[in-house]
């Protein structure tokens, strides 16, 4: 990482994986029935799990890879696929989650895991956490998570003025930018873990 450079690409990662505008409209349709006060609340419950789930991904994925014998490199590779597939699911308009839950559960479970912090995100902070080893690095991709996901929060808090003033056609307008953009990522996680493992078994 270099400085703010290296702080604002971790931050706009970390915000497209988490799907935004997806896990907008899945408020949405979550929290119709809700007073704002619930709503505000509901928000707040699923902004926390999301920073808690995330910050011990970032800081155990070091662990994990070591645990489970698992390379960066393919590690990599299998998030980027992931990530493509999330990104399919978008362009095709398919819902991320299909599950429902009592209403108290439903702010950790789906909304924060596995609507927002899916698979494919896991993948991407996982990788993070291995890249990033030196604590001042560790600390900055930290700070760039947990900013993405205050940012989440405050999307969550506007999303009845959101809604009002994009509608339906417009959220969707937006999830498939977001699409591309995953797709994007994704591309570049595949190709940068091939091009490190061939460089590793050429002679």
């Amino acid at each position: 990482m270099h400085g703010l450079t290296g702080f604002r690409d971790v931050y706009l990662q970390i915000f497209f994986v988490f799907t935004p505008f997806s896990v907008l409209s899945v408020f949405l349709a979550m929290t119709r029935e809700l007073p704002a006060e619930e709503r505000t609340r509901f928000a707040m419950r699923t902004v926390l799990a999301v920073g808690v789930v995330s910050t011990a991904l970032l800081l155990l994925g070091r662990l994990l890879f070591f645990a489970f014998g698992i390379t960066l490199d393919a590690f990599r590779i299998g998030a980027g696929a992931l990530l493509f597939l999330n990104a399919l699911s978008l362009l095709r308009g398919e819902p991320l989650s299909r599950h429902r839950e009592n209403l108290g559960e439903m702010a950790v479970v789906p909304l924060a895991v596995p609507i927002t912090v899916g698979p494919a995100c896991t993948g991407v902070l996982l990788v993070l956490g291995a890249e990033h080893t030196e604590p001042l690095k560790k600390v900055a991709v930290l700070t760039a998570v947990l900013a993405a996901t205050a940012t989440l929060g405050v999307l969550l808090q506007l999303a009845t003025a959101i809604e009002r003033k994009l509608g339906e056609t417009g959220l969707s307008i937006l999830s498939k930018l977001t699409a591309l953009m995953l797709a994007s990522l994704a591309a570049q996680m595949i190709v940068a873990g091939f091009r490190n493992l061939l460089a590793v078994s050429s002679p």
